[in-house]
């Protein structure tokens, strides 16, 4: 469970040209958009997940 976690969120984050610290990377305004789906921008143009996926 942790695991594909894990991994949802690295997929997503490449998908979108956020780094391993929330920090956008992209090249394409294209991966900006409905960003807000999934993170929330923190202080320092950081992006942060929007749920945390735990294994009971």
């Amino acid at each position: 469970g942790n695991q594909i976690g894990a991994a949802f969120w690295q997929q997503i984050s490449g998908e979108h040209g956020l780094d391993n610290n929330g920090v956008y990377n992209g090249t394409s305004d294209l991966q900006l958009e409905r960003l807000s789906v999934y993170f929330n921008e923190a202080s320092g143009n950081k992006y942060v997940p929007r749920a945390v996926l735990v294994d009971l």
